[in-house]
């Protein structure tokens, strides 16, 4: 059985409490430290590997929204809040769900099986593709052939060289499927393919003679697309 490793993180102990009392219930899922104190997490993190954290956003110090945006290779993230207003910025995260409190088990074990999937479809390093489920088939697709990604309703829509496949999943599930060496988000809805990339703007990018326009929030992605390419 795949197993996912968790942490925990919410300032206060009784989300904590419940958390752990949920995970107990998740046989996939092992839950290997629980902390007050974000900052213990981070010194956490630099030693040991995870798979996904569950993290509080309102947290007196730092949000779990900073908390992300300073990790260099943040683990699958599920947000956990009672406030609504901050699912927007969760998701612009990647985060690949969010349990508003209080979450019944059920609604936990739902999220812990997204993650779940998300794990279950990631390859290898070796590995240069993935499989695209497009209704009831599931199609393979070569990273090379992916030139951007676009999210159209509930779907991602993969627009290749000579066709366009849609895929029922949100963004947040695409990016985590996609190595990070070869793909780079900067939009609230579109991924690119950094070997597709042809030009360079301040305010865009341009890929398959498309220009894609780089999000507000994902501006800092210029600097990292120039580094992993060369511009």
């Amino acid at each position: 059985m795949i197993v996912l490793s968790a942490i925990a993180i919410d300032d206060e102990p009784r989300a904590l409490e419940v958390i752990q009392m949920h995970s107990t219930k998740v046989p996939f899922l092992e839950l290997k430290a629980t902390f007050t104190d974000a900052f213990e997490a981070i010194a956490y993190l630099q030693k040991n590997k995870i798979d996904l954290i569950f993290l509080d956003i309102k947290m007196p110090d730092i949000s779990g929204i900073e908390f992300v945006q300073i990790l260099q290779k943040p683990p699958m993230i599920i947000f956990t809040t009672a406030y609504s207003e901050y699912a927007v910025n969760g998701f612009e995260l990647d985060a690949i769900d969010y349990l508003m409190k209080p979450f019944s088990l059920a609604r936990f074990t739902k999220g812990c099986n997204k993650a779940l999937e998300i794990k279950h479809s990631r390859k290898e390093d070796t590995l240069n593709y993935i499989f695209l489920k497009t209704g009831y088939d599931e199609e393979k697709v070569f990273f090379d052939e992916i030139q951007y990604i676009e999210a159209e309703g509930n779907y991602m829509a993969y627009i290749l060289a000579n066709k366009k496949l849609l895929c029922r999943q949100n963004i947040s599930e695409a990016v985590s499927q996609l190595p990070d060496n070869q793909f780079i988000r900067i939009h609230r809805s579109y991924i690119v393919a950094l070997n597709k990339i042809q030009k360079i703007t301040r305010q865009s990018v341009w890929v398959a003679g498309n220009e894609i326009t780089i999000g507000a929030s994902y501006e800092n992605k210029l600097m990292e697309i120039r580094e992993k390419i060369g511009f």
